[in-house]
């Protein structure tokens, strides 16, 4: 069992430096608060769909925002998860990262599902994986991926083995969502509980806060809310909603074993009763 930090941000599209600054102060709040690993939003060097993003963008693992939070996770001995805003060649990426306790990067992903209004931005990603730590087998994806039609891409990674996925993330609503009315979270909820029933694993969801600047979704407010689902599906946390909701979350998570090798995902599940 260990601590899992979902580091609810105020991400502002553009201010890259201010942006890395209050990541790199979540990261040590979350060692200082004992966390083991920690999570942070969806492309939070640049903001989610900032028009400026190709400008913004910069290689994994060489580049700037990629370098200032590997740098952040040695100084803390703490395992680090990101989405960054990623140029690679003449192509842009909405990735994320896994970053060890010692500074390198242990996987590295491009988000699949990348909706109609952020193609302007992004690339179609080519890459999803899991990779096995002292934490357990963690995958990652990145926010729209987890309602991909049938879950395809959080069901490949519980396929690949992934006892943790984490999934960095920037869930916004329009300016005049209200909350007292329509409660956020349940296309999550939908979407995170049969995988993490059926593939006895953890989804850790997380949003930035803060206004969108720029682009269709100008002036939407991106509301923290992030979750934790454990595997027997239920909602382990739920974070505070609201554009100005920053706040450091805490979740004990405790990785649940694979079938017995030979078994296989589909005769589990019918000896379960799944």
């Amino acid at each position: 069992m260990f601590k899992i930090a979902l580091g609810q941000m105020l991400v502002e599209g553009g201010r890259k430096e201010a942006n890395l600054a209050r990541a790199q102060a979540m990261i040590a709040r979350a060692a200082q608060r004992g966390a083991r690993l920690v999570v942070l939003p969806e492309t939070l060097n640049a903001g989610w769909t900032y028009p400026e993003t190709k400008r913004l963008a910069d290689p994994i693992p060489d580049g700037e925002s990629c370098r200032a939070l590997c740098e952040a996770a040695r100084e803390r001995g703490i395992y680090v998860c990101a989405g960054l805003a990623e140029r690679a060649g003449k192509k842009t990426y909405n990735a994320a990262v896994l970053i060890r306790p010692d500074g390198g990067v242990a996987l590295h992903s491009r988000k699949i599902n990348v909706l109609e209004i952020g193609q302007g931005c992004y690339a179609i990603g080519d890459r999803l994986g899991v990779v096995e730590t002292p934490l357990g087998v963690i995958g990652l994806m990145i926010c729209a991926d987890g309602f991909a039609r049938g879950q395809c891409v959080s069901r490949t990674l519980g396929y690949m083995g992934a006892q943790i996925i984490l999934s960095p993330s920037a869930w916004a609503v329009p300016p005049d969502h209200d909350n007292t009315k329509q409660p956020y979270g349940k296309l999550w909820l939908d979407n995170y509980r049969p995988v993490a029933r059926g593939f006895l694993c953890w989804i850790a969801g997380l949003s930035n806060v803060g206004r969108v600047r720029g682009g269709a979704w100008n002036g939407w407010k991106c509301i923290g809310c992030s979750l934790v689902v454990g595997p027997t599906g239920q909602k382990v946390l739920q974070g505070p909603y609201g554009a100005d909701a920053e706040a450091l979350l805490e979740a004990e998570v405790e990785p649940l074993p694979r079938p017995a090798q030979g078994t296989g995902w589909d005769r589990y599940w019918r000896r379960n009763g799944l």
